[in-house]
């Protein structure tokens, strides 16, 4: 017999050689199928973990407007979430210490490591500028801000309230488009054609009130004006009853801030020429400080 094989050991070989080849492929499926849930599951992991976190932060945003506390139903309600989950976000955020208890009877408030974290978001520049802007707000009577660029958007980071009983105030951490604010059209007038182009991709010039700049070529041509003047406004372009003027700044670290000036429409008009003639002889000031 030797080496060679007779038929019926050659049949027996190919069905086994067969039934092997039909293995490898079911297996093969089966790791394709193993492998493609594990990349769903892990998406879902990720998308439910951003979930979580966006949750957490709209508790302790809850408990920064109720400094005196709120109980786990109150921020339920607030928040529109199941009290079951505000209870696992709350004990998450309480072994941190970013959240304690505010009394007996009252629930949780803000905790003592936001401090730390408070102290660490600091901008030097916002220290630097507050004393010019407590002087603009002074000789106004409004409100003054400050921001910094943040990407596709603008974030204020410093804020002298106005005198005045009606007012324009916003928090400090609030983030706003560029398009449709003084300080946002004011720091993309001072771009170079090369970050402007880069940064057009990602803006959306959403219409927000019924005044809001939503198509290019408009746009352009007020950037244009504001590179001439020094000035950019938001009259009632991103909300209704607020108007304002800013100008914009490039500090020496390369970072870009703006100091605007919102104002009650009903007020602004007439008192445009002299925010204007204010904000730009004081930001001079702080130009020459960064």
């Amino acid at each position: 017999m030797g080496q060679s094989l007779t038929a019926e050991t050659r049949s027996s070989a190919a069905g086994t050689l067969g039934t092997s080849a039909k293995t490898h492929t079911v297996r093969k499926q089966k790791n394709v199928n193993s492998e493609q849930s594990g990349k769903e599951a892990g998406a879902s992991a990720d998308k439910s973990g951003i979930q979580v976190i966006a949750r957490a932060a709209a508790v302790l945003r809850a408990l920064k407007d109720h400094p005196q506390g709120l109980s786990l139903g109150e921020l339920a309600k607030l928040l529109g979430l199941a009290r079951s989950t505000v209870q696992r976000i709350v004990e998450a955020l309480d072994r941190e210490n970013l959240v304690i208890a505010a009394s007996p009877t009252r629930g949780v408030r803000l905790g003592p490591a936001l401090l730390a974290l408070a102290a660490a978001t600091r901008f030097e520049v916002a220290e630097i500028a507050r004393p010019i802007l407590q002087e603009i707000s002074l000789e106004c009577g409004e409100t003054v801000d400050l921001s910094i660029l943040d990407g596709d958007k603008l974030v204020f980071v410093e804020q002298i309230v106005g005198v005045h009983r009606l007012r324009a105030e916003s928090a400090i951490g609030v983030s706003f488009p560029l398009h449709s604010t003084a300080p946002g059209k004011a720091m993309l007038a001072l771009m170079t054609d090369e970050e402007r182009a880069n940064l057009k991709p990602k803006l959306k010039l959403t219409r927000i009130t019924r005044h809001t700049v939503s198509s290019w070529p408009v746009l352009m041509a007020e950037l244009d004006k504001a590179r001439e003047t020094g000035l950019s406004h938001d009259l009632e372009e991103n909300s209704m009853g607020i108007s304002a003027v800013a100008t914009a700044l490039r500090v020496s670290t390369g970072e870009m801030i703006a100091i605007s000036i919102p104002v009650p429409t009903q007020r602004f008009d007439g008192m445009r020429k002299q925010l204007e003639k204010t904000l730009m002889l004081n930001s001079a000031r702080l130009h020459g400080l960064l």
